[in-house]
Formats: C-alpha cells, structure tokens, sequence
C-alpha cells in the first residue's frame, strides 16, 4: 500500500493540475474571444469598404449617364418610368 505522503503528492498534484487546466483554459478562451471579436470588426470595416467604392461607382455612372442622357435625350435606366428599350436597342445599333 501506499504510504500517506505518497497519497498527499498524488492529490496534491491532481488538484494542481486541475487548477491549472481551469486557468489555462480561460486564457485560451479569452484569447479566442478577442481574435472572433477582431475578426468580425475586421469584415465588417471590409464590408463598409466594399460598399463606399460600389457607391462611390454608381454615383460616377448615374453622373455620366446624366449627362449622356441630357445630350441624346436615351433613358438607359429600366427602372425610369420613361424607359424605352427600342430607342435603346437603335442607339446601340447606330453607335456600332
């Protein structure tokens, strides 16, 4: 059988390496928690930025289809309700 204080250093060893393993893994946790968190700001900055330069793309083709517009008096837009597609259809038959 085992002697006592080789009892006390098993035990003694057994809850420090829970006691560890609890602390070791709320660190991980935690480190986890902050790069998820980092990550997910860092899409979020990327989805913003993707969004400005689409907007910023559109704004430029609606401002260059103004003035196409006011030159020809076409309305390329489908959404408009003055929308013609057979005006369209012979601008682009003429230009070519």
């Amino acid at each position: 059988m085992a002697s006592q204080t080789v009892n006390v250093a098993r035990y003694t060893a057994l809850v420090f390496g829970i006691t560890y393993g609890i602390f070791h893994q709320s660190t991980l946790q935690a480190r986890y928690d902050e790069k998820k968190a980092g990550d997910a700001q860092a899409h979020r900055q990327h989805l913003i930025e993707q969004a400005r330069t689409a907007y910023a793309k559109k704004k430029a083709d609606e401002a260059a289809g103004v003035s196409a517009k006011k030159g020809t008096g076409l309305v390329t837009d489908p959404e408009d309700p003055k929308f013609d597609l057979e005006k369209l259809v012979n601008s682009w038959a003429e230009s070519s």
